[in-house]
């Protein structure tokens, strides 16, 4: 055997061995759990369904950061004005009251 032809064998050996493929599975990738979304309350008419359904939004983009804590403090307090002048029964203002907070924090 000459030398050139031992050195064909040897680089044929560790080009295949190269091309094995191990048969172990890859590792799984581990996932962080996410905080549950609260649930977005029904649809309805009036002021009070349609404050609760934005004091949802806003409880679960704050829950998956999508919305900074502090943010989200000062939206649900503009909020919580909303509903008090739903409750007392004053749904023009509270849907006017309601419609610039969502104004006031970009959500349309």
């Amino acid at each position: 055997m000459s030398p050139q032809s031992g050195l064909a064998a040897a680089l044929l050996l560790a080009l295949s061995l190269a091309a094995c493929k191990p048969n172990t599975p890859p590792p799984a990738a581990s996932v962080a759990p996410v905080a549950a979304a609260p649930a977005i309350p029904p649809g309805g008419a009036g002021c009070g369904p349609a404050i609760a359904r934005t004091q949802a939004i806003v409880d679960s983009d704050v829950a998956t950061g999508n919305l900074n804590e502090p943010v989200g403090k000062r939206f649900s307090a503009d909020l919580a004005r909303a509903a008090a002048a739903c409750s007392a029964g004053r749904e023009a203002e509270a849907l006017h009251l309601h419609a610039a907070a969502r104004a006031r924090y970009g959500y349309p």
